[in-house]
């Protein structure tokens, strides 16, 4: 089965969506990493914004321990 392209390297301005979206506790996709506010402001963004959120993600991501990277 081929790997998924990192999101966290893509272009900014595209989400890092993998299509697991399940909130934890903390109102966290444990499939992409970001927050709940993160996911309904993604549009309106500015790519440093988004930025940002995407470093933010990856470090939720790597402490869950699992994930599609």
């Amino acid at each position: 089965m081929p790997l998924r392209p990192d999101p966290f390297k893509s272009n900014p301005t595209q989400s890092p969506c993998v299509r697991n979206c399940c909130l934890n506790g903390d109102d966290v996709c444990v499939g992409c990493g970001r927050t709940l506010e993160d996911i309904r402001h993604w549009t309106a963004f500015t790519p440093e914004q988004r930025t940002q959120a995407l470093k933010a993600a990856k470090k939720r991501v790597e402490a869950f321990g699992s994930g599609p990277f």
